[in-house]
């Protein structure tokens, strides 16, 4: 398999898998607590970006931090980078439930906004968040 071919896959994955972690804790959310959509929207965000960035830095850029301080800048770095994608993201949900009024469009918009949101993210990390450590790939 080629090296673009795995890290598409990959990354594909993981996406899945943040989808999954975000829907998921929105769930649980709005199950034990009755604060509403915009903080289940938030606790979801938090809990996908996380996991998404510990599996992107190990797997898609193989990224090693020097150190802890290193490893912090590098988080915000790519929460900055997240700042957009997760607008394109919020503006989807929330557009499927103002339009829809379900839960379960809602939940569809979240998806669409995730996938299209995660797309833009890719290409923003690779030019501006790893960039510097692409030449020194470290497993």
């Amino acid at each position: 398999m080629s090296e673009p071919m795995r890290i598409a896959l990959l990354y594909a994955l993981f996406c899945a898998v943040a989808i999954g972690v975000n829907i998921g804790s929105q769930d649980l959310a709005l199950r034990l607590w009755s604060s509403g959509i915009w903080f289940s929207i938030f606790v979801g965000t938090g809990t996908g970006l996380v996991v998404k960035y510990i599996l992107d830095k190990r797997f898609i850029f193989r990224f090693t931090p020097q150190n802890v301080g290193h490893d912090s800048r590098t988080f915000v770095l790519y929460t900055l980078m997240g700042v957009v994608t997760t607008a394109i993201f919020w503006g989807f949900e929330y557009g499927f439930w103002l339009a829809f009024g379900t839960a379960r469009m809602r939940y569809l918009g979240g998806v669409t906004g995730l996938v299209v949101g995660y797309v833009a993210k890719y290409h923003l990390d690779k030019k501006f968040v790893f960039s510097v450590s692409l030449p020194t790939r470290h497993l």
